[in-house]
C-alpha cells in the first residue's frame, strides 16, 4: 500500500481550513436551515462519513476526491458531535474542551507507542491510517469546542477569535521555518489550530450582524466554500502537486522488507536441496 495522505503543500492548508469552515456552516444549514435537527444531521452525516471512508480504507493509494470528500465530511460530523454534546446533553464547552484535548493526547501517544512515528508521511499501513483519522476526528471536535469556548462563552467575538488563532498559527510557522521546531509537532499543533480558525471565520461570514456576524448566511457561505475546495481538489487532480513521494523511511522499509523475504525464499530453497 503506498502513502494515502498528501503531500504538505500550500494547497493542502487551504484546503483544510476551507474544509473547517464548511464544516461548521454546513452543520449549521443543515440543522437549522433544513430543519433536520442535531439527531437527524448527526446520523445522515455519519452514515455519509462511513461511504467515504470506507472507499479511502479500500483505495490503495492517495485520491484527492476520495481523501477530500473524507475530510469534508469528518469536518461536519465532528461539529455535530460538539454541537449535540453541549446543545443536547448541556455539557458545558469547557469540560468537551479538555475531554477531547484529553482524548487526543492518549490516541497520539497510543499511536506513537505503536508505531514509534507521528509522521503522516509514514502513513501506508492499515493501522497508522486508522490513528491518522481517529486523530483528525478529535482534531475537528476539539477545534469546535475550543473555538465556541472562546467566541461565545467567553464572549470575545469572531473576528477577535480569528485574531487569536491566526496569531497562533503564526507564530508555529515562524518557530518551523526560522527557530527550526520539530516538523512533526509543528505539523499537528498547526492540523489543531485550523480547526477553531476556519470555525471561527465561518461563523463570522454566516452568523447575523446581531450575533457578532457578517449576515451572508449559512447557504451562501457554504456554498462559496465547497466550490473553492472542488476547483483546487480538480486542479490538484489533474496536476498531482501534492501527490505522496515514497519517502526514505518507506524506502528502507520496503528494501528490508523484500531482503527479508528473499533470504526467506533462500532459506527454503536451501533446505529442500538438502
Amino acid at each position: 500500500m503506498l502513502i494515502k495522505v498528501p503531500e504538505i503543500t500550500i494547497y493542502f492548508w487551504a484546503i483544510k481550513i476551507l474544509c473547517t469552515t464548511v464544516g461548521e456552516t454546513a452543520a449549521d444549514y443543515m440543522n437549522w436551515n433544513l430543519n433536520l435537527g442535531l439527531t437527524s444531521t448527526t446520523y445522515i452525516m455519519g452514515a455519509l462519513l462511513a461511504v467515504a471512508l470506507f472507499f479511502q480504507f479500500r483505495g490503495r493509494k492517495y485520491v484527492p476526491s476520495v481523501y477530500w470528500l473524507a475530510v469534508v465530511f469528518l469536518s461536519i460530523f465532528g461539529t455535530l458531535i460538539t454541537d449535540n454534546l453541549t446543545d443536547v446533553f448541556e455539557v458545558k464547552l469547557e469540560i468537551t474542551t479538555i475531554a477531547f484535548s484529553v482524548a487526543l493526547a492518549i490516541i497520539f501517544a497510543a499511536w506513537y507507542k505503536a508505531e514509534k512515528t507521528l509522521s503522516i508521511h509514514s502513513i501506508y499501513t492499515t493501522r497508522r491510517e486508522t490513528f491518522y483519522w481517529l486523530v483528525i476526528f478529535f482534531t475537528f471536535a476539539l477545534g469546535t469546542a475550543a473555538g465556541d469556548l472562546l467566541s461565545e462563552r467567553f464572549e470575545l467575538g469572531y473576528l477577535t477569535s480569528i485574531g487569536i488563532f491566526g496569531a497562533l498559527l503564526g507564530i508555529i510557522a515562524v518557530a518551523h521555518l526560522k527557530f527550526k521546531l520539530n516538523a512533526v509537532l509543528a505539523f499537528w499543533l498547526a492540523y489543531i489550530l485550523t480547526r477553531p480558525f476556519g470555525a471561527s471565520i465561518g461563523d463570522y461570514l454566516s452568523q447575523l450582524p446581531q450575533y457578532g456576524g457578517l449576515g451572508f448566511g449559512t447557504i451562501i457561505s457554504s456554498v462559496i466554500f465547497l466550490v473553492a475546495i472542488l476547483a483546487m481538489v480538480i486542479y490538484l487532480t489533474v496536476t498531482k502537486k501534492d501527490a505522496p513521494r515514497l519517502k526514505a523511511e518507506m524506502l528502507e522499509n520496503l528494501s528490508k522488507t523484500k531482503k527479508n523475504r528473499e533470504n526467506e525464499d533462500d532459506g527454503e530453497k536451501w533446505g529442500r536441496h538438502r
